[in-house]
């Protein structure tokens, strides 16, 4: 074990991050996963930080969680994105399996073995529509199965568990919806979509045709309505923006760096792209606020019930997740005018290719056009908040 007793999660991270960078770019280039990222984080202990400490994790807050996954971003979009995902699939067995011994057990084992969870939501014939199912979980006994056809899986090829959503019985409602925890010797994957993309390409998110059978006391207790709610949603949007974050953040130093060569080369002359770097800072500092805020506000909400299932919150956070999707894209533009030719080549210190294309999934990740929708729908029976201090 690599981890340093009392080491900060920033210093963990930032070795994680430092493997990461070595091997970004042939991630990207052969579309494979990130192993020698992911073997990092297990040798730092990083994939249980979120699980309480009697489960032998850290009960690390979701800003801290957050914060590993912006330092990721700055290196390897695609790690820090398996790394995000993970932790959004252990939000929802932290705050809604603790009650339930084996999901008490499998938490354990996590954060004695670095188990890494992917998630299965996306569905053949609905997409991306995470709060429909179309699969339904059938219970016999004290054993469960279930088949479905998940157009995404991400990692999952490489995952060690998967939490699937499904109808929780075939006569259920399409909303009416379980996730269930099966591990790697409980299913099967047979794929049946190639996931050859823009960017993102190391998430290795094929789709597959998922079957499994185990012990019903793997369906998570809670409903899923109340999982997506008050852990899923917001988790996602959060630590999403982080990687985001991260993304801009690498960009913006990319062209600080080319503008700072080019001032060196022209003593007492300001480099073209000075100003267009400043309105770069601006946005950065935009979309950090904007972060912030959220975690705030997600820390607030979680210590009050109504709050956190309430129609204010749910704005909030889509909102976020809007304002970060399309934020990272301008300034990841700015980057790219200020670096010009060499911020387009790949292979040079200020190549951007990977940080634009990586970026442009950001507004698909759950569609933007999806959660404008939702929040109109919010907007016609909910007052905005107008209050500085919320």
């Amino acid at each position: 074990m690599n981890m340093s007793t009392g080491a900060g999660l920033a210093e963990r991270a930032a070795r994680v991050a430092a493997v990461a960078e070595a091997h970004a770019d042939d991630v990207d280039v052969k579309g494979r996963f990130p192993q020698e990222a992911v073997d990092a984080m297990r040798a730092e202990r990083l994939l249980s930080i979120q699980i309480v400490t009697e489960l032998g994790g850290e009960g690390a807050s979701i800003a801290e969680i957050a914060e590993v996954c912006s330092i990721l971003g700055q290196s390897c979009s695609a790690a820090a994105m398996v790394f995000a995902m993970h932790q959004i699939k252990a939000s929802s067995l932290v705050s809604h399996g603790t009650d339930a011994a084996w999901h008490r057990t499998f938490m354990r084992r996590i954060a004695d073995e670095q188990l890494l969870l992917a998630s299965a939501t996306t569905e053949g014939g609905i997409g991306g529509n995470l709060r429909n199912s179309i699969c339904a979980i059938a219970v016999e006994g004290d054993r469960c199965r279930l088949e479905k056809d998940a157009t995404v899986i991400s990692y999952g090829a490489n995952a060690d568990a998967i939490l699937i959503t499904s109808r929780s019985h075939a006569e259920a409602a399409s909303t009416d919806q379980v996730m269930t925890v099966f591990t790697k010797d409980q299913y099967t994957l047979e794929r049946t979509h190639v996931w050859d993309t823009l960017g993102m390409r190391g998430t290795c998110s094929d789709g597959y045709l998922f079957k499994a059978e185990a012990p019903a006391e793997q369906i998570l207790p809670k409903p899923f309505a109340e999982i997506a709610a008050q852990s899923m949603l917001a988790t996602s949007h959060l630590l999403w923006s982080a990687v985001w974050y991260g993304i801009a953040a690498n960009a913006m130093a990319r062209a600080q760096a080319f503008v700072r060569a080019a001032a060196r080369r022209s003593p007492g002359q300001t480099p073209p792209g000075a100003l267009r770097l400043a309105e770069a800072s601006n946005l950065l500092q935009l979309l950090k606020s904007n972060v912030v805020a959220g975690l705030n506000e997600f820390e607030v909400a979680k210590a009050d019930a109504d709050r956190l299932s309430s129609m204010g919150f749910a704005v909030a956070m889509n909102n976020l997740k809007i304002g970060s999707s399309e934020t990272i894209l301008t300034i990841i533009n700015h980057a790219m005018l200020i670096c010009g030719i060499m911020g387009y080549k790949n292979g040079t210190p200020y190549s951007l290719g990977r940080h634009l294309r990586d970026a442009h999934s950001a507004q698909l990740m759950i569609s933007n056009d999806r959660i404008l929708g939702n929040t109109s729908n919010l907007l016609l029976v909910h007052k905005q908040d107008t209050s500085l201090l919320g």
